[in-house]
């Protein structure tokens, strides 16, 4: 099958890191440098198993906005196991759920927005067929193992406040400020935010901070 020669290569991989196929998972995306990450929770937060380079995103940094702009999206998605396509045209691939509902709110168009294989892309996060086998294969274990749905983050690149002035100018500087609060909840915690929209507008509406830090507390007892 697809699976039998990432598999075994991908279980050692995970175990020498300490982790499980069927881990809950978390990705994020950042348009620059052009990564993906795949995170893990073995049960204390979240911790990066491993970086993929992406093969080819089109248009620029900023969110897609309408139907055939060529643009990626950006913001705060999330996968359920319907969106897993295993006869994807392009190897494998799975749908990130554009529009969500701030797009939706934003009148934003368009659809069937993929992280996919084959290396070609038109407002898609492409990946070398290798590559999207490994990160298919562990969204489609943790899934099976009883992940509701995983988060995909999808940023223009860290919004790190150094970055965020960097790009000041940026007639999407307001989006980026917005998605920041999300971001920043993440890198703190290691736990994925809760973030709803709410009058069109994104919001964290728990950081787990505390809970997080308190779980820590009582495993290293």
């Amino acid at each position: 099958s697809l699976m039998s020669k990432t598999r075994p290569k991908l279980q050692q991989e995970l175990q020498e890191k300490g982790f499980a196929v069927g881990q809950p998972i978390f990705v994020r995306i950042f348009k620059i440098p052009g990564n993906l990450e795949v995170w893990m929770n073995k049960g204390r937060g979240f911790e990066l198993f491993k970086t993929y380079r992406i093969c080819t995103y089109s248009g620029f940094p900023g969110p897609k906005v309408n139907e055939g702009d060529w643009q990626a999206p950006e913001g705060f998605y999330a996968v359920t196991a319907e969106q897993l396509n295993p006869k994807s045209g392009y190897h494998l691939a799975f749908d990130v759920g554009y529009p969500n509902e701030y797009d939706v709110a934003k009148h934003r168009t368009g659809s069937l927005i993929m992280v996919h294989g084959d290396c070609q892309s038109v407002g898609c996060f492409a990946m070398t067929n290798g590559r999207i086998e490994e990160i298919y294969f562990l969204a489609h274990e943790a899934l099976a193992k009883g992940q509701e749905q995983f988060s995909v983050h999808i940023f223009p690149f860290p919004l790190t406040q150094r970055n965020l002035q960097k790009f000041a100018a940026s007639p999407w500087i307001k989006f980026w400020q917005s998605l920041e609060p999300g971001f920043a909840a993440f890198e703190q915690s290691k736990q994925v935010p809760e973030i709803a929209v709410h009058n069109g507008e994104y919001v964290v509406t728990s950081k787990v901070g505390k809970l997080a830090m308190h779980r820590t507390a009582e495993a290293t007892r």
